[in-house]
């Protein structure tokens, strides 16, 4: 069983003596940690999914409109059309679908007890921060360029920040991060407040973006 307690951002609780010391230099989570790795990749799966789909059926009849064109603002049908939805070549959801699902298996190894080297830790970080990266690019493109916005993007992004935020958090109170005491204690109690205010600042920039819009 993986380590559980302040450590593996857990409040309340501390280490299990049933737990098995780490001795191999391997870090584990908690297995509230391993769901939220697997509810957010998995909420990124259907997002890309949902979006690949449609993107076959207006490739099959540009006249198509996708289920989440709800008005001239929530327009999904816009975004799948520009430039930007195809940064790397190919349809950006197809790189949702299987970095989203490789976070869902990490998840699902934690819920099953395993243990990851540091090294492993700051790639899923290095993974994380180029995801919360590029979603703040196509949230941008989204808001200012395209002048649309996708609900299922939306959920992509809200996964992405929230698994962001707990494994950087995650690295940081385990050591695989360094950092002073008071960043570690901070994380240890209110991790939750860094994607709260991240997120907070979106729904923020959404709001005013289309304020004439979402008042009238």
């Amino acid at each position: 069983m993986a380590t559980v307690g302040a450590r593996d951002g857990v409040p309340g609780q501390r280490h299990r003596p049933d737990d098995p010391p780490r001795t191999d230099g391997r870090i584990g989570a908690s297995r509230a940690f391993g769901w939220m790795l697997m509810i957010t990749g998995a909420a990124g799966v259907l997002a890309g999914w949902v979006i690949t789909i449609d993107k076959f059926h207006l490739l099959e009849d540009p006249n198509f409109t996708p289920g989440c064109s709800l008005n001239p603002v929530v327009s999904c049908g816009n975004i799948m059309k520009s430039e930007q939805a195809a940064v790397f070549g190919f349809p950006n959801p197809m790189l949702g679908l299987v970095t989203y699902a490789m976070v869902v298996a990490v998840g699902a190894g934690l819920l099953s007890g395993a243990r990851y080297r540091p090294w492993f830790w700051l790639g899923l970080n290095a993974g994380t921060l180029f995801g919360v990266g590029f979603c703040a690019w196509l949230m941008y493109q989204s808001l200012y360029e395209i002048n649309a916005l996708c609900l299922w993007c939306c959920l992509a992004w809200t996964a992405t920040v929230v698994m962001f935020w707990y494994v950087t958090s995650h690295n940081v109170r385990t050591g695989v991060l360094p950092a002073p005491a008071g960043l570690r204690g901070f994380c240890e109690e209110f991790t939750f407040a860094l994607p709260v205010l991240h997120l907070g600042v979106i729904g923020m920039l959404i709001l005013t973006r289309w304020w004439d819009f979402w008042t009238s």
